[in-house]
């Protein structure tokens, strides 16, 4: 293990993000009678809009950072792992017709999957000759056929982008595989399970996600977050304090690390998409406080993905010139009782501790270590500064002894949506609920010295 992942952490708690109303919403489905679909853009339509393709040429005019890095590696022939992403982008901000043909030719073998093959036919339409417009548009098209019925993200993501593409190639695309989605998958797949309390989008679908969403929104006007306005509202901040809190060294550049389900050698092309993720997620909505947090802490230097897997992405996605917040100053307590999840870091510093329980995954990354957690298995409460996670073992009768600022308590492992009764020294009995999750939230304030009982009540109709 690397050294920041050898050290005990320290620190204490002093804030915390929890998100208990939503925000008003909209059904994209609704607005969806509007629209026809179609776009109106010329070429390039997919994830550049005019001003983002203005500020990569201007990168490069100004042979900045991130330009010059993407740059060396072309000119040192280093094999990208998505080469027609890589060199379409390269000629969209060089506008060397090299590279157009290197990206069309790639996209023209088999080993071209439907998201590289769209954006290549779309950056490069200036290249195409039109015996390969036909040969890529009937490539695209039979991968449409195939995929339909695909309901994962990341293959609806790619439909999304190829159907755009096609449009005004092939007059049917936006009412075949544009409308089911907005008005059929999202909704069954997205909207509803998230109502429900679910977490239907996976971390590394993000990226999918936040390409899905610039493709519409930038084409057609369809604002799909409208529908689950606070779930969205909060996903970069949940995104943010997902990761562990140790960076890991790679070859290139530092990584940090996404939640890992299985124990093991971290994956860190899954480190590369997930800071891709964040950044399209910045270039998405660069004024909400969530974004600018993100924003900086995603610009730290550091971080910068110098490989041939991450540079495409960083040189398409950043925006240096955009000023984000101290991401210090981010409350470092995530709490979402309308899923279950709850994210606690006892501080920002590299070495903090830091406990995550979603979807019925539960870890802790402490003393340089990530350990699956199971409620039961906690004998003792865990301390991280002003907050303490408490298991429903412990949880019956317990004491507070609160210092010189309030004190949370987060008792887990209790069942989901459940009134309980409980009694603290010198107060009257009252019931408290727990959230989807089985998670119970307490506040003491400074100072607080006494004993709680805490007993089931009742089921949450």
């Amino acid at each position: 293990m690397p050294q920041l992942w050898t050290r005990a952490s320290t620190g204490a708690l002093t804030t915390l993000l929890v998100w208990t109303t939503a925000a008003p919403a909209q059904d994209a489905a609704t607005r969806s009678n509007e629209t026809d679909y179609r776009t109106e853009m010329a070429h390039p339509r997919l994830l550049l809009p005019p001003r983002r393709a203005r500020l990569l040429k201007r990168e490069r005019e100004r042979e900045a950072m991130r330009w010059a890095q993407f740059h060396t590696l072309m000119i040192s022939n280093v094999r990208f792992p998505e080469p027609g992403l890589a060199h379409a982008l390269y000629y969209v901000a060089s506008e060397d017709r090299e590279h157009a043909r290197k990206a069309i030719e790639f996209a023209l073998t088999p080993a071209s999957d439907l998201r590289q093959t769209a954006l290549v036919f779309d950056w490069c339409q200036a290249v195409l000759t039109e015996d390969e417009s036909r040969r890529l548009m009937a490539k695209m098209s039979a991968a449409l056929e195939k995929a339909a019925a695909a309901a994962d993200l990341a293959t609806v993501r790619s439909r999304i982008l190829a159907a755009v593409a096609l449009t005004d190639h092939i007059p049917d695309m936006p009412a075949r595989h544009i409308r089911p989605v907005v008005e059929q998958w999202w909704p069954k797949h997205v909207s509803t399970p998230i109502k429900r309390g679910e977490i239907p989008i996976a971390q590394k679908d993000f990226l999918a996600l936040m390409e899905m969403l610039h493709v519409l929104r930038d084409n057609i006007d369809v604002e799909l977050r409208e529908t689950n306005g606070k779930f969205f509202a909060t996903l970069p901040v949940y995104h943010l304090l997902s990761h562990y809190p140790a960076p890991f060294p790679g070859s290139e550049s530092e990584y940090r690390l996404p939640l890992m389900a299985q124990h093991g050698e971290p994956n860190l092309m899954e480190a590369v998409l997930s800071r891709a993720a964040a950044l399209a997620m910045v270039a998405y909505d660069t004024n909400s406080q969530e974004m600018q947090f993100l924003q900086g802490w995603l610009i730290q230097d550091r971080y910068l993905m110098r490989g041939a897997a991450g540079i495409p992405y960083e040189f398409l996605w950043a925006n240096p010139y955009q000023p984000g917040l101290s991401f210090h100053y981010l409350p470092n307590i995530y709490h979402d009782p309308s899923t279950g999840r709850l994210i606690i870091r006892s501080t920002w510093d590299d070495d903090a501790t830091w406990y995550y329980q979603s979807g019925g995954v539960m870890q802790m990354f402490r003393n340089a270590q990530i350990v699956n957690v199971k409620a039961g298995e906690l004998k003792e409460p865990v301390v991280m500064g002003n907050t303490v996670l408490l298991t429903a073992a412990l949880a019956p009768k317990f004491t507070v002894a609160a210092g010189s600022e309030k004190t949370r308590y987060y008792i887990i492992g209790l069942k989901p949506r459940t009134r309980y009764e409980i009694e603290v020294d010198d107060e009257e009995l009252r019931e408290v609920s727990s959230d989807f999750g089985g998670v119970l939230d307490l506040e003491f304030p400074p100072g607080r010295n006494a004993g709680v009982l805490l007993r089931e009540s009742r089921p949450l109709r």
